[in-house]
């Protein structure tokens, strides 16, 4: 037996309860996990909730992301004991995912835990971070160095903006934090942010083009936010799109990449390949010391989860909640 996060379809749509289950009831896998940690993401917040449409079958454990140690494999790359983590691949929205005491899954969507970290520290990280860390690689690919100018991160005190600021200063940019909440300016700064902006500055409808500013960007915002970024973005620069707090629109013109050249990169965490996801966790091993995820985390149970899921789509929670099932 086992205790998880179920959701399932009720008259009035769908709920989500915290189940004691059998282990006969988990899916179908050649690899069984003792989840030691996982996390509360904003695509989790969702499903948990019924706000959004991330489930796509019923009953459905939620939980994107998973820390923990095998216990049972069949597949050749994994043996128990191995200590392991795990990314998107749809788990949480198609395959039950990692907001239960055990999980079972397919080994090929796992990595083995990067020796830098424990199992708290890599859902500390989790697809937040792991995302902050695929844009900050996109921009680098771009040509967008430390000296090219300055970098905005807008939903600054989320999760992914959170790490996005941690990263970005670590490598030396100069990193300016749009955010409708001056409450955690103390907090941004001591990530790494230099300047603060009012998101309201970005979120309504603006002009095709604005004055250059930001040498790059990394956006988990999405509509007129994107749009107004683009717009503001220097010549040559680039902007990684990575999230739609605002909206899934995107109310822009060509002008910014055809008379300015600037790049669009689109970043999926869901689906990379393992040799991406690999140099991702070998990145962020070496830029992120322990100090700094423990300014980024906040740690909760996993019957507190439920709760936290309003909580975290209100923008009322700070960086990253770590759900703790050891």
């Amino acid at each position: 037996m086992f205790k998880a996060i179920l959701i399932d379809k009720t008259d009035n749509g769908q709920q989500a309860t915290l189940e004691t289950l059998d282990e006969a009831r988990l899916p179908d896998g050649d690899v069984t996990v003792r989840v030691e940690c996982s996390t509360l993401n904003y695509k989790d917040a969702l499903a948990i909730t019924g706000k959004g449409s991330v489930v796509r079958e019923f009953p459905m454990v939620p939980g994107i992301d998973l820390a923990g140690t095998v216990e049972a494999s069949s597949h050749p790359d994994y043996r128990p004991g191995d200590a392991v983590v795990l990314n998107g691949w749809g788990v949480g929205e198609k395959h039950w995912g990692g907001l239960a005491e055990k999980a079972r899954l397919s080994g090929d969507w796992l990595i083995p835990r990067p020796a830098a970290f424990n199992a708290r520290q890599c859902m500390a990280i989790g697809t937040a971070g792991y995302t902050a860390m695929l844009s900050v690689m996109a921009l680098e690919r771009q040509g967008v160095t430390p000296e090219s100018g300055e970098i905005l991160v807008t939903g600054a005190s989320g999760g992914v903006g959170s790490y996005a600021i941690t990263l970005l200063n670590r490598l030396g940019y100069a990193v300016v934090a749009s955010t409708g909440r001056p409450e955690e300016a103390d907090y941004l700064k001591s990530l790494g942010a230099q300047e603060l902006i009012d998101r309201r500055t970005l979120s309504d409808p603006g002009r095709p083009l604005a004055r250059e500013r930001w040498a790059g960007a990394v956006d988990a915002v999405g509509s007129y936010t994107l749009a107004n970024v683009l717009a503001a973005t220097r010549y040559g620069g680039a902007v990684a799109a990575c999230g739609l707090a605002q909206g899934m629109d995107l109310p822009a013109t060509v002008a910014p990449f055809i008379l300015r050249g600037v790049t669009l990169a689109g970043i999926d965490s869901v689906m990379q390949p393992r040799e991406v996801r690999l140099e991702a966790w070998r990145r962020l091993g070496e830029l992120l010391p322990a100090e700094s995820l423990d300014a980024i985390t906040r740690t909760i149970g996993l019957d507190e989860a439920i709760a936290q899921a309003d909580e975290l789509l209100a923008g009322r929670v700070r960086g990253r909640l770590v759900v703790t099932l050891d």
